[in-house]
């Protein structure tokens, strides 16, 4: 039997993740790879739920750097994650997942709104619940929606999925001597500016008692290591 570290989960993806090699949009053979990843897990007993960025289709911030606004750029950013959860959706239900979207925007002809309670039912029932259109509310990020809903949901851990294979002290792609962490605090992160997630959602996290696990969501069989507790991650704890 597979020995588990992690039973109920909050997994970070961003918009970014979807549109692999494209440039742009949703790749439906990414979306397809990322779903069977997550599926493994489920299949495991892990309870999975999904926040989802929109940055691979529309990014608020960049309206106010346009000089727009900057409530309408996020609620445009809103609607793009939307788009990236029914996306989910449909791949988890091909493979064989029940999955729901729901919204902290209300949009009841597409997906449910947020509730707490029944989103927490959806999960004790086994179903994959995927958080789209972030908290709701314009200047705070999908990462602080991760932190608020990991909470909300009683999730034992939160798992951001990035393109490296943990947090380093500079961008590993561009800075060839950085350091890569196998351990933080959350003060540590905060006290560093390390880019893990905005200080917004880390003191969230830390102050309501969740790890933070940074790992590389290209890399095969990464999302099962990390639940077993054998990943190649940074774990942002204590």
């Amino acid at each position: 039997m597979t020995r588990l570290s992690h039973r109920r989960v909050l997994l970070k993806v961003s918009g970014e993740a979807l549109m692999g090699d494209t440039g742009y949009g949703i790749d439906p053979g990414t979306v397809a790879r990322i779903v069977d990843d997550i599926a493994e897990i489920v299949r495991l007993g892990v309870t999975v739920a999904i926040v989802v960025g929109g940055g691979n289709i529309f990014r608020g911030v960049q309206v106010a750097a346009d000089g727009g606004d900057r409530v309408t750029g996020d609620h445009m950013g809103m609607l793009a994650t939307v788009m990236n959860g029914l996306s989910l959706r449909e791949a988890f239900g091909a493979a064989g997942i029940e999955a729901r979207v729901v919204s902290g925007v209300p949009m009841p002809t597409v997906c449910e709104p947020f509730v707490q309670a029944r989103a927490r039912r959806h999960l004790d029932k086994g179903r994959v619940v995927i958080f789209v259109g972030g908290t709701g509310n314009p200047f705070f990020t999908t990462d602080t929606a991760a932190a608020l809903r990991a909470a909300e949901m009683g999730c034992d851990a939160l798992l951001k999925a990035t393109q490296v294979d943990g947090v380093y002290s500079a961008d590993p792609k561009k800075d060839p001597t950085a350091i890569r962490y196998e351990r933080l605090s959350h003060q540590e992160v905060l006290a560093q500016g390390l880019a893990v997630m905005d200080a917004t959602a880390i003191a969230l996290a830390r102050d309501s008692a969740i790890p933070i696990i940074v790992f590389s969501i290209a890399e095969a069989g990464g999302l099962r290591a990390v639940v077993e507790g054998r990943g190649h991650a940074t774990i942002v704890e204590g």
